[in-house]
């Protein structure tokens, strides 16, 4: 059963998750989800499918009103969605509802008025490829260089504004044209493509309201973790690197995972328990750990960690 409370949770039934929305649907396809599921669990299904689970949960919890802050959302996974949101749209809902407008107007009654509610249509996809086109091209590849370590310190996600709102507005204005405006009788069809504009005009506000509730909030997370981690305020980076591969040769297995495990933000009964040893093993640890790196703030064993590879930066916590 679903918990309405807290929402889709790993265990659930993926088949639980339909029945309680069956528009979640396009959302499982983006994630590029084989369907034939069965009634194995949501988290069984995403890792056979090389999906993360707590980005899938969040996403759906999301499009279906629940609560979905409390999963970590990986970017990667978060941005093939998105990007396989974008071909949805743009390869086959735009294009179907163009084809469907034209069989169902009646030119041989109002050709002229025909046509231009056509080219409004025409008008209004390249305004969404355009928009699509910058994200894919541009922001993405933002978000890739910031997962490779990179800082771009001429742009911020939240420099990334564009009038979402607009593009429902003007997709709704068309349906909105052709009911109150378009005189036509013999509207089967007609009323069928409308039908597809509304829930095309639905899937879209989801989308956005994916890409500004989940998306940009973890660009932002992650650029911010960034710029604190390598700023030069808080520990000398270029000493690191400088001794980097002397110092790291320094450290037992065991003390390379107590710096993996600090750098993920655990604190030391975390470690303990992760490790399964003693806090005050972990104590002693860290103290011999700052003793031989001469590194002795949490930001500081997080650099060198980061720089050795010792930990992803996508995997570290903000401080």
């Amino acid at each position: 059963m679903i918990d309405k409370q807290r929402g889709y949770l790993p265990s659930n039934n993926m088949r639980e998750l339909i029945r309680d929305n069956a528009m979640l649907l396009p959302a499982i396809s983006r994630f590029d989800i084989a369907f034939g599921f069965g009634d194995n669990s949501i988290d069984k299904i995403c890792r056979d499918n090389g999906v993360d689970t707590g980005t899938f949960i969040s996403v759906c919890n999301l499009l279906s009103g629940y609560a979905y802050t409390h999963c970590h959302v990986s970017l990667p996974s978060l941005m093939a969605y998105l990007k396989h949101a974008h071909t949805s749209f743009l390869d086959i809902t735009l294009p179907k509802i163009r084809h469907h407008l034209i069989e169902a107007i009646n030119y041989s009654e109002t050709n002229e008025a025909a046509l231009l509610l056509i080219r409004f249509y025409d008008d209004y996809v390249i305004e969404v490829k355009r928009h699509m086109d910058y994200e894919n091209d541009v922001i993405f590849a933002y978000v890739e260089r910031l997962l490779n370590n990179e800082v771009d310190e001429d742009f911020a996600i939240k420099e990334f504004s564009v009038n979402h709102q607009s593009m429902t507005e003007k997709l709704k204005e068309i349906k909105d044209i052709f009911i109150y405006h378009y005189k036509q009788k013999d509207n089967a069809r007609l009323s069928a493509a409308l039908f597809d504009i509304i829930i095309c005009e639905r899937d879209m506000m989801s989308h956005f309201e994916v890409e500004n509730n989940l998306f940009v909030p973890a660009v932002s997370t992650l650029e911010n973790n960034l710029r604190t981690i390598l700023s030069t305020e808080i520990v000398d980076k270029d000493d690191i690197i400088e001794t980097g591969d002397g110092m790291l040769n320094s450290l037992s297995k065991r003390e390379k995972d107590i710096i993996r495990n600090i750098a993920q933000g655990k604190s030391n009964k975390e470690i303990a328990d992760e490790l399964c040893i003693s806090v005050y093993t972990v104590a002693t640890h860290r103290r011999n750990i700052c003793s031989k790196l001469d590194i002795h703030s949490p930001a500081g064993l997080t650099i060198f960690a980061i720089i050795n590879h010792l930990v992803d930066i996508n995997d570290v916590r903000p401080m």
